[in-house]
This record gives structure tokens, C-alpha cells and sequence, in this order.
């Protein structure tokens, strides 16, 4: 009897263990059930298969995560709906008489099953399918045709229309119960698809616009978000799959997407295989929710209300619409031709037309016209005008002509990126629409006189065109209409395109109009700016262009576009050893000189982050994107009582919260961006696994604990000098305190960068 207690005592013990101290096996068999106290683990010790008990409940399940990355996250459970108790110490995962996969409680009931027989083997492969075979080795039942709130790299998410088998993600009921709960994600079975969010497993949340062989085309930016993204349709199998590999990221890197109980699809990625980062997340903002303004309403998350009519319609309850409820949307202010003629067929050329809205996810409900050409735009125009049922057209790269027949809804405006939808007007509703011209300046002299001619007075302009060289919209055709094929990043304020101008000369062409977050106010103080500033880590500005809601401005061409494309493409990050990131580090710190003290009036650029560091042929880095600098006099701080502009974590405390801004808001960000440079790491999204710390932190906890070099980038290995990475942080750090005062100056940074100087002291004396 005393030997029994003891037993029980110690069998006790052992069942308080983390999961890291069980013991570890490879296979359930008939003959060897897993118990608890044990884990199943994959091959090469990737994923792992246990017993849980989340926090604050009594319940007890399996489940299946990431055996080494923390916090650890629950991939997939096995008896979601019917948990065991926390207190059965003696229920089992096991392979029956029958061969049926089947966990036990403590009774040896039956809570769940895959509901197979002969089956000889469970185990757990390296990407995360928990799977059950025969004798022969064959599958007979996995977990990645079983799924729960998580996609792993190689599953698929989708439907079979013969077998009626549907893949789906569906949401735990709460953080701490991964029964299901209200969310659903899933492809639609429109082509080209598009993937949900369903409320309920039927009501639309969010959904990614349609897929265009690449990417879901409104989702901007997706190909950072998931990596190589794919669908795979197959029509004469009736199958439709989305899944997404990594590829490209390497052997140490994981990932996986899930929905969470509250309806946010977030993707997460662990580059270092030690923690997790959010790699992006939707719904990101009010515009994101499904059909938030209504039919015919456009969403603009950056405009206050965040929702608009179309033009050429009004809001259906001006009353409603007074107390930000949008949800009735908009109704047509001029009947179309098409009403007031009940022949369907009867063309309606020359009497209605289409209105041309720019950078929109386009709306729900489409139709794939696949008879047309893929590159023939005017055929799609011509079937939508000669349909009095189509009331919308897009012709999209890499899809071709997509119709739509039904109210338009689900309509969101982006800063950038997007899509062009041509709405069906009534004639009267439409502008009719001149050329655009392209001014490139030969001097900065040149370049003001024409801002000014543009802005103020087209008939000024006339009078000293002869000074200037003038090209129309055809000779920038080298761009082809702005064709995906030549886009070379995104800013803020839109995207960028290469072009060539007729003397064969490159340029880079930044395209912005009413669809941007950059309006003629900072299009024109970025003009103002450029033309009279002229340092070799600036971007030169080649021209501008002017007309109606385009503006475009023309730069030199940066081949090695912007840094944060070597920093966080995993492809290129190997090219920045720690000798171009010095340089890059010392070249923006020579043009932040130049801007604060140098220049005839004194700049705080306000925006400056990785991709706005563009980078030349040499890797010289070059300060780009002058939208939201302000002119300063002095040494004195202004409030900007309008709006606070910028990026997320790159502002400075005082100018976030406040709206106060200075060149040591500058120097906040610059500090941010050379703890970026030093680790790889965003402050916008790192995470470490144990604490609750941003980067910033993280880098203080390690300089506070003399393991500055542990925040270096793994690829550069050893190969980087000691001390100038350790000059380097300690000048971010002190670049970063939250007391603007307390911040080194850029002369003194200057300094201290060029010199064997230390930081603390040179600060000390240079304030």
C-alpha cells in the first residue's frame, strides 16, 4: 500500500511537468497508446502532439503545435466539442481493437475518433499533418483534411463541388475554448475566387477581392503577408484549394494563418524559430468590414466620415448618414438610359458612359466574362456598355474583364495600389476629360515657376512653357499605362512605377491623385521641398505633372529601389553585410545633416522609415518621399494642430500623442531605423515570445545587460565589426528616449558616426 502512494504521488508529480520535460515518442501503435505525461513528436522535432488545459478553464484536450516557438499556439485540437475533464489523469489517445484512432477518458468512453478501422499507425510529420495509416503505410485519415482555426504551410483551404467536401477554418468560441465559434474562412466558389470571412457560416465579414493568379487583389502588399500564395483549380475535378509554402523563407522559418474568436485572419512567421512576429492581420480597420458603407458607398479609412457615395449617386437617409450609420448606402441621382428604356438589348452608346474610380477594392458579386481577350480592354468596355444590365466594368492584369450586374457593395478606397472600376453613369453625370501632361524641368528655378503656373494658372504656364521640356501622357507610355510589369514599390502616397524617357534616360514615376493619402497640399510641398534641396543622399526630383486628380512626380531612377526590401526580403537580406549597412546608417545620417543645418531653411521630413530610403546602384542610400516634411526656423518646435502624420512606430512620443514635432522627432525615427538596420527585426511587429517587448525595449534590456551584440542580424554570422555595431545601438538607443531633450542631435550623431569618439561623451558635451 505504501509503494502504491508513493507511485501515485510521484505519477502526480510528473503531471505537472511542461510539455518539454515529458517524454517523447514517434508513433501510436495498437500496442502503445500516448498517454498523458507523454508527446508525440515529429521526425526532425518540428511539431508536437499532446494533452493542454488552457488557462482559467477545467477542461483538457489534445492538440497539436510548434514543439520550440513561443508563446506556444495551438495549431489544431482533436476533441475540440467535447473536452475532457482537467482532474482524468488516466484518458489516452489509442489505437482500438477495431483499428479506429480514438481518445479515451479515464472510463475508457470514447470523446473522439476519426471513425476509421485497420489502421496500424498515428504519428506526426515535420509540417504539422497528424496522420493515421494502414499496414501497407498508406493514409487513411489527417488532420490537414480535418481542420480547425490554423493553415499551415502546404495545407488547403477550400472545396471539392463533386464530393461536396469543403475545407474550412473556423474560429475557437474564445481564447481559451477552441470549441467552435461564430467565424468561418473559406474560398467562394465565384471565378476567379475570392476568400471570406462568414459570420455565422453565412454572413459576409471580410473578403480578399478576386484572385488574380498571384494574389487577392485586395489585399495590397499580400506577397509580404503570405508567402508563395497559391490556388490551385482544377475544373474538371471540381476542386478549388488556396494554400501558401515557405519556400523561399528557408529551412528554420515557420508560419501559420488563423482566425481568430474575435474574426481577425492573422498571418504569423517565426524567422528565427525561437518566437512568433504578426506578419499582417484582417480586418484591419472599420473599412475592412464587409459592405460598411452600403450599396454604391465607398470606404476611405483615412477620411473622417470614412464613408462616401459614388459620384453620380447620393446617400439613401441623409438623416442616417448624419449619424455615421452607412449601412443604407447610396442611391442613383440620374436614372440611366438603360431605365427608361425596357428593350435589354437596345445599345446605349453615346448615352450613358462610365465614370472611372481609381485604387478600389472592387465589389462583391462579379462576373468573369472568359470569352474576351485577357489583354484587350475595349472589348470588356463595349459588352458592359451594350448590356443595360451591367452597371460596372474592371479590366484587371492577369484576369481580364470582370462585369458586375448586381448594387455594388463592398466598394474600399486604398491610399494606393487597387484597382480602376468604371461605374455606369447617365451622360449627364459624366466630366469630360483632357490629357495630361508631363512637365519635365531642366533647373529648380524652372521647377518653381511651373509649380506655381500649375497650381494657380494654366494660362501662366503657357506663357513660359518654351522654358521647359513638355511631354504628353504617350511619351511616358515606356511605364505601359502604369502596368504592374513596371511597378517598383509602394509608397504611402501611391506607387511607383520605371519609366524611360525618349532619350532613353530611367526615371522612376510616382503616381498619386484623389485616391492617395497625398493631397495637392503635400504633392505641392513635396515640389517645393525638392527644388531647392540638392544633396547626394537626397532623391533628385526630374518633374511634375498636374491634371485634374492626377498627380505624378518623376525622380532619378534608384535600381536597388528602397532598403527595407533588402531588409525584409528574405532573398536580398544576405546582400546587406555589415559594411553597406554602416555606410547606409552614415548616408542617411549625412542627409538628416544636411536637412536640420546645411540647407537654406532647416526640414524635419516627419516620415522617415526603411522604405523611404531608397538605394543607388552602389547601395548609397538616398532620403526619399518629402510629402509630409515641414519647414522649421530655428530651433523651434511647432504643434501640428490638424492631424499627426506618419508611420506607426516610427514617431516620437511627443509628436504621436501630442502633435508637437521637431528635428528631434527626426531623430526618434532615425534612431528607430538604425536598430532596424542592426537586427533586421520591424518595431512595427516584433514580438518576443516570453515578454511583453517591443523592439525598443528589447534592445534597451539586452545594452542594460551588456548583450548588445545578441540584437545583431544572425546572417551577417561573425563577420561585423564590434565596435562599430555597438557604436552604432548605442546611438539608436539614445536616438529613441522618450524625453525629446534628452536626444543627441544629428550633428552630434554626425560626429560620433565619423569618428572613434564615444557616443555617451560626445553627447554629453555636444548638447
Amino acid at each position: 500500500m505504501e509503494f502504491s502512494i508513493h507511485s501515485l504521488f510521484f505519477l502526480f508529480i510528473f503531471s505537472l511537468f511542461p510539455s518539454q520535460y515529458c517524454a517523447q515518442v514517434y508513433n501510436i501503435t495498437p500496442s502503445k497508446p500516448l498517454t498523458q505525461g507523454q508527446t508525440l513528436v515529429s521526425p526532425g522535432q518540428v511539431f508536437e502532439l499532446g494533452f493542454f488545459n488552457p488557462k482559467n478553464t477545467a477542461n483538457k484536450y489534445v492538440g497539436l503545435w510548434h514543439k520550440s516557438i513561443f508563446p506556444r499556439k495551438v495549431v489544431w485540437v482533436a476533441n475540440r466539442e467535447n473536452p475532457l475533464a482537467v482532474t482524468d489523469k488516466l484518458a489516452s489517445l489509442r489505437i482500438g481493437s477495431n483499428g479506429n484512432l480514438e481518445l479515451v477518458d479515464g472510463k475508457q468512453t470514447s470523446v473522439w475518433s476519426t471513425n476509421i478501422s485497420n489502421s496500424s499507425s498515428a504519428l506526426v510529420l515535420d509540417n504539422g499533418n497528424f496522420v493515421v495509416k494502414n499496414v501497407m503505410g498508406a493514409d487513411l485519415w489527417e488532420s490537414f483534411n480535418n481542420s480547425g482555426d490554423s493553415l499551415l504551410p502546404s495545407m488547403l483551404l477550400g472545396f471539392d463541388s463533386d464530393s461536396g467536401k469543403r475545407n474550412f477554418l473556423t474560429s475557437w468560441k474564445s481564447e481559451d475554448d477552441p470549441s467552435t465559434g461564430i467565424f468561418l474562412v473559406g474560398l467562394s466558389a465565384q471565378t476567379p475566387s475570392q476568400m471570406f470571412i462568414w459570420v455565422n457560416r453565412s454572413t459576409p465579414h471580410w473578403r480578399s477581392g478576386p484572385w488574380n493568379k498571384a494574389q487577392f487583389i485586395g489585399i495590397p502588399n499580400m506577397d509580404s503577408q503570405y508567402q508563395n500564395p497559391n490556388i490551385l483549380d482544377d475544373q474538371k475535378q471540381g476542386t478549388r484549394y488556396f494554400s501558401y509554402s515557405l519556400e523561399s523563407l528557408g529551412e528554420t522559418n515557420a508560419s501559420y494563418i488563423v482566425i481568430s474568436s474575435e474574426g481577425i485572419l492573422s498571418t504569423w512567421l517565426s524567422e528565427s524559430g525561437k518566437n512568433w512576429s504578426l506578419d499582417g492581420d484582417r480586418p484591419k480597420n472599420p473599412c475592412d468590414n464587409y459592405g460598411a458603407c452600403g450599396l454604391f458607398g465607398v470606404c476611405k479609412a483615412s477620411e473622417s466620415p470614412i464613408c462616401k457615395c459614388l459620384k453620380g449617386f447620393k446617400p439613401k437617409s441623409n438623416e442616417e448618414w448624419s449619424k455615421r450609420n452607412w449601412t443604407g448606402g447610396c442611391v442613383r441621382q440620374t436614372n440611366l438610359f438603360c431605365e427608361r428604356h425596357t428593350n435589354k438589348s437596345v445599345s446605349s452608346k453615346g448615352l450613358d458612359g462610365f465614370l472611372k474610380v481609381e485604387r478600389l477594392k472592387v465589389p462583391d458579386f462579379h462576373e468573369y466574362l472568359p470569352s474576351l481577350a485577357q489583354d484587350k480592354y475595349e472589348d470588356c468596355k463595349i459588352q458592359c456598355l451594350s448590356n443595360c444590365s451591367c452597371l460596372a466594368y474592371a479590366f484587371v492584369n492577369n484576369i481580364g474583364c470582370l462585369v458586375w450586374s448586381k448594387d455594388l457593395i463592398d466598394i474600399l478606397e486604398f491610399p494606393s495600389a487597387g484597382e480602376d472600376l468604371y461605374v455606369r453613369l447617365a451622360h449627364s453625370e459624366l466630366d469630360e476629360g483632357k490629357p495630361i501632361k508631363l512637365i519635365v524641368i531642366l533647373t529648380a528655378i524652372g521647377l518653381m515657376s511651373i509649380l506655381v503656373s500649375i497650381v494657380f494658372s494654366m494660362h501662366r504656364w503657357r506663357a513660359i512653357q518654351k522654358r521647359h521640356i513638355k511631354l504628353t501622357t504617350r511619351s511616358l507610355e515606356s511605364t505601359d499605362g502604369f502596368n504592374i510589369t513596371n511597378k517598383l514599390g509602394q509608397g504611402g502616397f501611391g506607387p511607383v512605377y520605371k519609366g524611360m524617357l525618349p532619350e532613353g534616360k530611367e526615371i522612376a514615376v510616382k503616381r498619386l491623385s484623389s485616391s492617395s493619402g497625398q493631397g495637392v497640399e503635400e504633392f505641392k510641398n513635396e515640389m517645393l521641398l525638392f527644388s531647392n534641396l540638392q544633396h547626394k543622399n537626397l532623391v533628385r526630383i526630374m518633374g511634375c505633372c498636374v491634371k485634374e486628380d492626377e498627380k505624378l512626380l518623376v525622380y532619378e531612377f534608384m535600381p536597388n529601389k528602397s532598403l527595407d526590401t533588402f531588409l525584409y526580403g528574405q532573398t536580398k537580406r544576405a546582400v546587406l553585410d555589415w559594411a553597406t549597412r554602416f555606410n547606409i546608417i552614415q548616408g542617411v545620417a549625412r542627409g538628416l545633416l544636411y536637412l536640420h543645418h546645411d540647407s537654406y531653411v532647416k526640414v524635419i521630413h516627419r516620415d522617415l522609415k526603411p522604405s523611404n530610403i531608397l538605394l543607388d546602384e552602389k547601395m548609397n542610400p538616398k532620403i526619399s518621399d518629402f510629402g509630409l516634411a515641414r519647414i522649421v526656423e530655428g530651433t523651434q518646435s511647432l504643434e501640428n494642430t490638424q492631424k499627426v502624420v506618419g508611420t506607426r512606430g516610427y514617431m516620437s512620443p511627443e509628436y504621436a500623442l501630442r502633435g508637437i514635432f521637431s528635428e528631434k522627432s527626426d531623430v526618434y525615427s532615425f534612431g528607430v531605423l538604425v536598430l532596424e538596420i542592426i537586427s533586421n527585426k520591424k518595431n512595427t511587429s516584433f514580438y518576443l515570445y516570453d515578454q511583453q517587448l517591443g523592439l525598443l525595449a528589447y534592445a534597451w534590456n539586452l545594452w542594460n545587460e551588456d548583450r548588445g551584440l545578441n540584437l545583431v542580424d544572425e546572417v551577417l554570422g561573425d563577420s561585423y565589426s564590434s565596435s562599430e555595431v555597438l557604436k552604432c545601438m548605442h546611438i539608436g538607443l539614445l536616438c529613441v528616449q522618450d524625453n525629446a531633450v534628452d536626444r543627441p542631435t544629428i550633428a552630434d550623431i554626425a560626429l560620433m558616426l565619423s569618428s572613434d569618439i564615444d557616443a555617451s561623451i560626445t553627447i554629453i558635451e555636444g548638447r
